[in-house]
């Protein structure tokens, strides 16, 4: 299957983490555990980037994850670093 339910679209996933998160490798193995569960196909790509870079996305927090465009914002984080 491909994105989502009775989607021909693949889904796009955007993680992107600051230059000094740890996360990285859990995140990898959640999103890919995930996504082999529901069975879904998706482009995935995993960046590390500067607070600069965060501001102007308008990223929230570290790591910060975004399906086909849209941040998704799963509790209250104060803070890209």
């Amino acid at each position: 299957m491909s994105g989502s339910a009775g989607s021909d679209e693949t889904m796009k996933i955007e993680c992107y983490m600051s230059l000094k998160c740890g996360a990285e490798e859990p995140l990898k193995k959640n999103v890919e555990a995930a996504l082999a569960i529901e069975g879904i196909e998706a482009e995935v790509i995993f960046r590390r980037i500067g607070d600069e870079e965060a501001t102007r996305l308008g990223l929230k927090g570290s790591p910060s994850i975004l399906i086909n465009g849209r941040d998704i914002d799963p509790q209250e984080i104060s803070g890209f670093t």
